[in-house]
């Protein structure tokens, strides 16, 4: 039986654990070929091992997204391995530390900025090429409530997800008479390594956890999804 994605090739940042793990393993049940990438070797293996549990294929690509000359092969990489890319979702990100403003150290700043803003431009520049080619190609980047909701503490954060949103918006705006489609999607709270280092003493069985808002993400990754340039909040209707 013919699945929505078979012949796709998908490309997963932050594939190693949480909702990139669970989002990967979905892609792949749809008939993806999911090419995972994060920095942990042993997390990216234990993901391959789950999206072959689940009938799909896999390519682990261990990347740093520090490294930008790392992020500008990656299109080349599938040009030259697959021939296309089909979907983009990014869903790699960082907390940094939750501090006031003034208190934000350099070495901290520079990294929160690399990880949540500026691989969100080179991932665009990457693989543009390729997903405008695609027959339905779809880019989906995984947001935070903080970038449209400022707190205490959160900024370096929020500041770094709400410059990645206004990116990719502004990206949905100048493909928009191509097939290709852009997304943003909260996935609202999730039990992530991220909330826990956020909100440690937190009761994590109470929370969504990450293979329950997969589907969500990966629905925007199908050719029948028409939206572009929204933010498509998990629950929210």
């Amino acid at each position: 039986m013919a699945k929505p994605l078979d012949g796709a090739v998908a490309l997963v940042t932050g594939a190693s654990r949480g909702i990139g793990a669970a989002a990967a393993v979905e892609l792949g049940r749809l008939g993806a070929q999911v090419v995972i990438t994060a920095r942990t070797q042993g997390g990216l293996e234990e993901t391959d091992d789950a999206i072959r549990a689940a009938g799909g294929q896999a390519t682990i690509l261990p990347l740093d997204l520090h490294d930008g000359e790392q992020i500008d092969a990656i299109g080349p990489s599938l040009y030259q391995r697959f021939g296309r890319l089909d979907v983009l979702v990014h869903n790699a990100g960082t907390l940094g530390r939750l501090t006031p403003v003034g208190h934000i150290l350099p070495k901290d700043w520079t990294d929160v900025v690399a990880v949540n803003f500026a691989a969100s431009w080179r991932l665009i520049r990457t693989t543009e090429p390729l997903l405008r080619q695609a027959p339905a190609g779809r880019a989906v980047f995984v947001t935070e409530r903080r970038a449209s909701e400022p707190l205490a503490y959160w900024g370096a954060l929020g500041a770094t997800k709400a410059g990645m949103e206004h990116l990719v918006l502004t990206w949905a705006q100048e493909v928009a008479t191509f097939r290709l489609r852009v997304n943003l999607f909260d996935p609202g709270i999730v039990a992530t390594r991220m909330r826990a280092q956020a909100f440690p003493g937190e009761d994590r069985t109470t929370l969504a956890k990450p293979d329950a808002v997969a589907p969500a993400l990966a629905a925007l990754c199908l050719p029948t999804e028409t939206r572009n340039g929204v933010r498509v909040r998990f629950g929210a209707g």
